[in-house]
């Protein structure tokens, strides 16, 4: 997985005000969670905020990162763990990243990259990806950067399904029934099955 660095400051307030006033100057408020607990067995959490700027290599990309987060100086591994969107202007509004143990695995959405010719595609049907991405829990360092799929047996109106995958290390946490890609039958491979049936 690559990795990228960011630049956090740690927040003094967390209150209402303090967030509108963060955006207001192109900050986003977030919170890194760490893998130490409290006395009451919560998730100690860092409030702190990044730079829109500062953020957007990680947001808007097809990839995933380990995050090297320096939070005035501290540097802390991490990765993303969710992301909140304005419902209208699709600002981002919040951030949780969440520390990486070297020790505990952690889940993550890994994008699905296709390869191969499927056979149904040869025969005139369509190939559809219809899952981009698959939740898998490994440690960090077993995660791949794309889970990479060969359909070239795929054959026409089939498909692969969630349950069928399996990768060394991974355990993948979608439904297992779940499709992931299909190869679908056209006009012109329907005509063509209808013409080799006759």
């Amino acid at each position: 997985m690559k990795s990228i660095q960011i630049q956090g400051s740690l927040r003094a307030e967390t209150g209402k005000k303090a967030t509108k006033d963060l955006r207001k100057n192109a900050s986003i408020p977030c919170v890194l969670y760490g893998s130490q607990k409290d006395e009451n067995g919560n998730q100690i959490a860092t409030h702190f905020s990044v730079t829109v700027d500062g953020i957007r290599k990680l947001v808007y990309t097809p990839h995933i990162y380990v995050v090297d987060l320096n939070i005035d100086g501290k540097i802390v591994n991490a990765v993303m763990k969710d992301i909140q969107f304005h419902p209208v202007t699709d600002a981002i509004l919040h951030i949780d990243f969440y520390q990486i143990d070297e020790a505990k695995p952690i889940v993550m959405e890994v994008p699905v990259q296709l390869e191969g010719l499927a056979e149904g595609v040869k025969a005139g049907g369509k190939l559809v990806l219809q899952m981009r991405k698959l939740k898998v829990k490994a440690l960090y360092n077993m995660i791949p950067e794309r889970m990479v799929i060969n359909v070239s047996n795929l054959g026409l109106g089939k498909t692969i399904k969630v349950g069928e995958l399996s990768y060394e290390g991974l355990e993948i946490m979608n439904a297992k029934d779940a499709v992931v890609c299909a190869v679908k039958l056209t006009r012109a491979a329907r005509g063509a099955q209808a013409a080799a049936n006759k």
